[in-house]
């Protein structure tokens, strides 16, 4: 059964690593241990981060949509005093674009992630961004839980 929740965005802005405007949902429409749906308007907004050359590209789509993954991880957390565990997607496959871009679609945005499975450090998603009934992007994205900070080579800059 899913939670009808309602969930603002400054409750989402508490909880994921983006802030201000790449804070891109609005709300969490509903959730539950398996699925999350997220409403987000901020593809239509002009100072949008990710528009490039004044546009929006349908790809941009996947970072709608781990941002919804990621906010489900942190419904997913144990109670207060414990931490979220950080994600890092480190994966996208399967990914379908219907439209080119995203800035000219009038309705708000449903942003869909299903855990399609998950062990003690992976994540795998299924995911979904539409509009007014209309299929705008789909695919599966994986996640890894709490990976240890990439090691770097002597020289490399951290």
């Amino acid at each position: 059964m899913l939670n009808q929740t309602g969930l603002d965005r400054a409750w989402i802005a508490r909880r994921i690593p983006h802030r201000g405007s790449m804070c891109l949902l609005d709300r969490v429409e509903e959730w539950d241990e398996r699925r999350i749906q997220c409403r987000a308007s901020s593809h239509r907004a002009a100072d949008n981060p990710m528009r490039a050359y004044g546009r929006l590209g349908a790809a941009c789509g996947i970072e709608y949509a781990a941002q919804a993954m990621a906010v489900h991880g942190a419904l997913m957390a144990p109670p207060e005093g414990s931490r979220a565990r950080v994600g890092y997607l480190v994966s996208v496959r399967g990914t379908q674009l219907h439209v080119s871009r995203l800035d000219d679609v009038t309705a708000d945005l449903l942003v869909d992630a299903s855990c399609i499975a998950r062990s003690e450090n992976n994540v795998l998603y299924q995911f979904s961004v539409s509009a007014a009934g209309r299929l705008l992007l789909g695919g599966r994205a994986a996640v890894v839980l709490n990976a240890a900070a990439p090691a770097h080579t002597a020289g490399e800059a951290p």
